[in-house]
């Protein structure tokens, strides 16, 4: 029968070119190599190698044998991945969500009535969210819009109203505006942060005429707020530093698409929701 461990010896040699060589890289001593290339012919139960006195090498037969074995040592390792990924998911809840914000708060709940268990997020779009839920490829889904499925549950999560955050001598604060459409602040160039979900496609729909500079890292956003007198949003949701937030003047934003209520999805069968 073939072994996995003589497979890589049988390999290592077909690379090296000599005993020796492969010996000295697999770390092993040479006769152990020997005893690897016999076993591995006996086991195909064909002769694979030329032999002369001083060395061997792959006939017709062995360099066949070499691709066989090439692809037994992908299916094994194929195999031992897909067995540890399986493993893995058994204590693994894997979330999938349009927005950063639900997460704030569902994660360390989850993470309270699951001790045990791992929590991985990701964002993404709401139709791989719909998909992924319903084939299982994720626990809980977040999205913003209310679906009928066959074995899909959905709860009514939490609601996010976007705003926009301007300095007080801002000529939209000066007109007295308590509130704002996208209309009435596109065109105006503003702070955006990075991985904020389908927030951001909105903000570039919505505001064509504006210029957006991305911030990927919070404490550079943060340092920004302070010292610059752009725009930026915020949310209910959002709980920056005082600091930052006591110079600026927070208008929400009243256009339908800037408040959303967010639904949990998953599958009838899960006990996480």
């Amino acid at each position: 029968m073939l072994n996995l461990e003589e497979l890589k010896h049988f390999i290592a040699f077909a690379e090296y070119g000599t005993l020796s060589k492969a010996a000295e890289q697999l770390h092993i001593s040479q006769p152990t190599l020997t005893r690897s290339m016999q076993n591995i012919e006996m086991a195909f139960d064909v002769p694979i190698f030329e032999r002369s006195k001083n060395r061997i090498w792959l006939n017709d037969t062995g360099k066949l044998a070499l691709e066989q074995a090439r692809r037994l040592l992908d299916t094994a390792d194929d195999s031992i991945k897909i067995v540890r990924a399986y493993h893995k998911s058994l204590k693994t809840i894997r979330i999938e969500s349009c927005a950063p914000a639900p997460l704030w708060t569902l994660i360390p709940v989850l993470s309270d009535k699951n001790p045990s268990m791992s929590i991985t997020s990701e964002l993404v779009d709401m139709e791989k969210i719909i998909k992924d839920t319903i084939c299982g490829d994720t626990e809980l889904g977040i999205i913003t819009k209310e679906i009928k499925e066959e074995g899909i549950r959905i709860n009514k999560y939490c609601e996010e109203h976007l705003s926009i955050c301007l300095p007080p001598d801002h000529p939209i604060v000066q007109t007295g505006k308590k509130e704002v459409t996208f209309e009435d602040i596109n065109g105006y160039n503003c702070l955006l942060r990075s991985e904020i979900g389908f927030w951001a496609e909105l903000c570039y729909e919505k505001m064509p005429a504006s210029r957006f500079l991305i911030q990927k890292d919070n404490f550079s956003f943060e340092e920004l707020v302070r010292s610059t007198t752009l725009p930026y949003f915020t949310t209910n949701l959002v709980r920056y530093a005082q600091e930052p937030m006591k110079a600026a003047v927070a208008l929400p934003i009243i256009d339908t698409e800037a408040n959303v209520t967010y639904y949990l999805i998953a599958k009838q069968t899960s006990h996480y929701f």
